[in-house]
């Protein structure tokens, strides 16, 4: 009798630590209320949370001498005056570039230490980091 309540008590004591230890599903949401273990990231041009991999565009890295390939979306305003790139910079998830006058060129603003240019390339599009391609 005193080993079937000890064990009871080493089964339920051990039930109870592994119920605190797993984590709880959707429990990394950031600031936005974006899940990141879901693949969503928020986007300041659509204002909520987005996947990036189901973005109509989406353009792969170049010449990288990683062992992978990675790869970015691209989003525009209604108005085509503002795209937002998903490439980590700093602290920031993604880059709002602005369209320059009347062609298709969009950049970065001084408020980054990098230039970024996005231009059509292709029947796509090309981002530019200083002036090196980086995806298209």
């Amino acid at each position: 009798m005193k080993k079937t309540i000890l064990f009871s008590a080493m089964f339920l004591g051990s039930l109870a630590f592994a119920q605190k230890s797993t984590p709880v599903v959707g429990g990394d949401r950031d600031v936005h209320g974006c899940i990141g273990s879901a693949g969503y990231t928020y986007s300041q041009i659509k204002n909520k949370c987005v996947r990036t991999f189901e973005q109509k565009i989406k353009l792969k890295e170049v010449g990288s001498d990683k062992s992978y390939t990675s790869m970015t979306a691209v989003i525009f305003n209604k108005s085509m005056t503002k795209a937002e790139v998903f490439i980590p910079d700093g602290m920031a998830k993604s880059i709002i570039l602005d369209k320059e006058g009347k062609g298709k060129v969009w950049k970065s603003g001084s408020h980054i230490k990098d230039s970024y240019v996005l231009t059509p390339y292709k029947k796509s599009y090309q981002i530019k980091k200083n002036d090196e391609v980086i995806y298209q």
